[in-house]
């Protein structure tokens, strides 16, 4: 194997993805922006290019690599759309350039099963069910973006459907959580019915290398996910309890609450720099709906299954103290 080339590598997936292959000795080129970060992953044994790869980019001369891994995005519920279009449409578009510079034979696109929300409950969703108008700038650009992927016929490509990615080292989903608890009570709605499948960040990583073996057809598309429905509630409060705090609730009615975001949102556009509103329609839709996935497909045709439960991913995330204090 002449090599493999990681996009985003200084971010929470890449970097994961990134330590995964030089653990299994496999020549790793990573691809990201922030300095410090890259330097961790030369000391750990990479090969380190400073890119930004929503600009124009050029390898070096020489560089070959088998396979791209793109992770890098912009995840956000909120932002400009331009941002969204740089980051997730052009990204990708040169990401797939810098795959055929480097003579890849493969393609691995990190997307997100935002493309599937919608404001209704959904359980066990496979990854062929036809996609809903997207709920924001970011659904909308990753779907486009598979579809570059899709396209491209002159390699094999595989892509990836990771459902909230969660681990040591975690600055989103759950410190967002926490964060929004240490405020003030969190939305009650439909009864609690609310639930979701994460992922620990160590079972994605080793889907993206069950993902470079992947004998199936070009563009095939694979769930990722713990396999558990878990209540929003339970993530919440255990979550909560690790960190020391007592997560407090409010029931409120989905209809209010869902009238309010939007109007939120809709003010919040007509603002200088599109401020991001306290809550979104679409973070709030997650407290109020159930939305897990069917990982059936890449259990049978890749071999994959997560390895790591809840509770133990909480207890691992939490063992270095990173959400203690988020």
């Amino acid at each position: 194997m002449s090599g493999v080339i990681v996009s985003g590598a200084t971010g929470f997936l890449g970097g994961a993805v990134v330590r995964h292959l030089l653990q299994e000795r496999v020549p790793v080129i990573a691809l990201g922006r922030n300095r410090a970060k890259l330097d961790e992953a030369q000391q750990a044994g990479a090969t380190i290019l400073r890119r930004d790869i929503s600009q124009d980019v050029l390898l070096p001369a020489g560089l070959q690599a088998d396979c791209f891994i793109h992770c890098a995005a912009l995840s956000s519920p909120w932002g400009r759309r331009a941002e969204f279009e740089a980051a997730n449409i052009d990204g990708t578009r040169n990401a797939l350039s810098l795959a055929r510079q480097a003579g890849a034979s493969r393609f691995i696109f990190i997307s997100s099963p935002s493309v599937y929300f919608r404001f209704a409950d959904q359980d066990l969703v496979p990854e062929d069910t036809p996609l809903p108008p997207p709920v924001n700038a970011y659904a909308e650009t990753k779907v486009a973006a598979e579809q570059l992927v899709q396209s491209a016929e002159d390699m094999h490509s595989v892509i990836l459907r990771p459902r909230g990615l969660y681990g040591p080292g975690d600055t989103a989903l759950l410190p967002r959580l926490l964060r929004a608890a240490r405020r003030g009570p969190l939305p009650l709605m439909r009864d609690g019915v609310a639930a979701t499948d994460l992922t620990f960040i160590n079972d994605v990583a080793e889907a993206v290398r069950a993902a470079m073996s992947a004998a199936g057809p070009s563009g095939r598309v694979y769930n990722v996910s713990g396999g558990e429905a878990l209540s929003v509630r339970r993530v919440a409060e255990a979550a909560g309890e690790r960190a020391g705090i007592a997560v407090r609730w409010r029931s409120l009615p989905w209809g209010a609450v869902r009238a309010a975001t939007q109007a939120s949102e809709f003010v919040s556009r007509l603002r200088p720099g599109q401020p991001e509103p306290r809550v979104t329609a679409y973070s709030a839709g997650l407290f109020a709906f159930r939305q897990t996935l069917d990982i059936s497909r890449i259990r049978a045709e890749l071999g994959w299954a997560p390895k790591v439960s809840f509770a133990e991913g909480l207890e691992r995330t939490f063992a270095g103290g990173d959400l203690a204090a988020a």
